[in-house]
């Protein structure tokens, strides 16, 4: 999920949601400059009445609303930066109530479609917002997409699965573990030797929407992570910061291997029932066969001021 996959799109000027609010105001305030002309005892009740009506027209979406938060919550995000619990709490909640229809999605749009083909489905990104401390958009994974192993340096990530069933298998790096430099990856997939590193599995399963929204943190909360759909489904993202260059922050892709495979799992006391809960991540090319294309974002436009 790194820069080279975020399309630099902009959706449109003005959302749906937006002009509707506007014109529902307009029609109110007009029904209030008819109500003050009129010579009736009435006049101020029917003005209250009008004015409560223009207050309950004036809603603000739930995009626009994430989109002030991350401003908050994320106002001095750097690399290693975890918001703090009630922070946390807060962008929790807003991710939570987020439907489909509120980001302008629906199942039924092409890029969830089953593609018969011999490569990987292609993956689409709705790019929302992108800024120095943050970042949000929306990954759409056909049936069978994948979205391969890889890591979110300094990063804390929200990740609200808007709907369908996807599989999640997440790593954290074990501290003080020894690695194996002797081992080298498959010639197909990296050209160049590289070590492995010890990993602790944090989540391995099915995720079904509607569910809670899932966080990751810079050194925990598994910052490494692969998603499979098990069906088309959508990923709202938001990343604080984001992915940087610049600044380090890399998107480095994985190999995961089984934790007897090499010879460092004599220098690590497991038992052997808690062995498979372990791996080996080794770092490789991005793969060839990941496509992710970006897509115009058709939801409601936030309001940047």
């Amino acid at each position: 999920m790194g820069r080279a996959t975020v399309a630099d799109i902009k959706g449109r000027d003005f959302s749906e949601l937006d002009k509707e609010a506007k014109a529902n105001t307009e029609n109110t305030n007009k029904g209030s400059n008819t109500n003050k002309n009129r010579n009736t005892t009435t006049s101020d009740s029917r003005g209250r009445k009008n004015r409560r009506r223009q207050k309950k027209t004036m809603v603000v979406h739930p995009v626009q609303r994430l989109f002030d938060a991350c401003k908050d919550v994320f106002a001095h995000a750097g690399t290693g930066f975890v918001p703090p619990p009630d922070k946390i709490e807060q962008l929790s909640a807003l991710l939570d109530e987020i439907k489909p229809v509120d980001v302008g999605l629906s199942p039924r749009m092409p890029f969830f479609s089953p593609q018969a083909t011999r490569r990987a489905p292609t993956i689409t990104y709705l790019h929302i917002h992108e800024c120095e401390r943050f970042s949000m958009g929306i990954f759409c994974l056909p049936p069978s997409g994948v979205l391969p192993l890889h890591n979110h340096p300094g990063m804390t990530v929200f990740s609200k699965l808007l709907f369908g069933t996807m599989h999640i298998k997440s790593y954290d790096w074990v501290a003080g573990a020894p690695s194996n430099a002797s081992a080298v990856a498959e010639p197909s997939q990296t050209a160049q030797r590289s070590e492995v590193r010890m990993a602790k599995v944090k989540v391995d399963s099915n995720l079904t929407a509607p569910c809670k929204t899932s966080i990751l943190y810079p050194a925990d909360g598994g910052n490494m992570h692969c998603f499979t759909a098990v069906t088309a489904c959508a990923v709202l993202d938001v990343l604080g910061p984001p992915y940087s260059d610049l600044e380090g922050r890399h998107c480095t892709y994985y190999l995961a291997y089984p934790f007897t495979k090499f010879s460092g799992d004599e220098q690590v006391s497991i038992p052997d029932e808690e062995k498979d809960k372990y791996a080996w991540l080794q770092e490789r090319d991005k793969p060839e066969d990941l496509v992710v294309e970006g897509a115009l974002y058709t939801g409601p436009v936030i309001r940047e001021n």
